[in-house]
């Protein structure tokens, strides 16, 4: 089982003045054991806190996060993060790269070999694995990235805007490779996008976050098989209907 519970969690910053801004509010949320969750809001709602809190990279002002029946209180490889920029090492080949993780948690040199070769192959970047993240093209420095997260064996898969910086046609082709990664895995994934339309295509449940201080102001479920068609009306009716919600709150704030 690797479901995440967040229960009554809220989020405030300090101001200069003394004060505090609050990036969350009362976040009540349930994530299912092997879904793939897109959070999608305006800028600035605080969906990026809301990742690192559940990363642990962060610690909520109030409430709490329970991944697998465990309390959240501080970074755990079983909880893999990707981000938009793509965090590798310049001076590391593509499959030490990936090795990293594992390296750092002491794993013998052979099975580290082993299992960054097997990830490799499943992102389809075999011939690539003596070659430098320079050398790579922005999809395939993202695919590195998500192997490296996924040689870990996370129980969750943790995706801020990680397509967010690449062209329309490699992002779409990458969207493909997810869930096809994701199909053969089956990891949990919390998936961050602006994009309404990404969201739509990749997820069983889209939760639209409201502008600050983030609540959950909907829940969208999707569905539809996958893979899904992005010209037919069903999905066009989806994707208004949540950027509808996004932009109304935003034109009321």
């Amino acid at each position: 089982m690797s479901g995440v519970i967040i229960e009554n969690l809220s989020k405030s910053f300090p101001k200069e003045d003394g004060g505090v801004i609050w990036a969350l509010k009362n976040i009540n949320l349930e994530i299912q054991d092997k879904e793939f969750f897109c959070l999608v809001g305006p800028s600035g709602c605080g969906k990026t806190t809301l990742l690192r809190i559940i990363a642990g990279l962060e610690t909520p002002t109030t409430g709490r996060v329970i991944v697998d029946g465990n309390e959240v209180t501080g970074p755990d490889p079983r909880r893999g993060m990707v981000f938009q920029e793509y965090s590798l090492f310049p001076w590391r080949k593509v499959i030490d790269n990936i090795a990293f993780g594992l390296e750092m948690r002491g794993v013998e040199k052979e099975e580290r070999r082993k299992t960054a070769e097997r990830y490799l192959e499943m992102v389809g970047l075999s011939q690539f694995r003596d070659a430098y993240p320079y050398e790579l093209s922005g999809g395939m420095r993202q695919r590195v990235a998500i192997a490296r997260a996924l040689a870990n064996d996370p129980d969750v898969l943790l995706m801020d805007e990680p397509f967010g910086a690449l062209d329309a046609q490699t992002r779409n082709r990458m969207q493909g490779e997810l869930l096809s990664i994701w199909e053969k895995t089956k990891k949990t994934i919390i998936f961050i996008t602006h994009s309404v339309d990404e969201a739509v295509y990749l997820s069983d449940r889209i939760v639209v976050l409201t502008p600050r201080p983030g609540s959950i102001q909907e829940i969208v479920e999707i569905p539809w098989p996958r893979p899904r068609d992005r010209t037919s009306s069903e999905f066009a009716e989806v994707r208004r209907k949540v950027l509808r919600m996004i932009e109304e709150r935003e034109e009321t704030q």
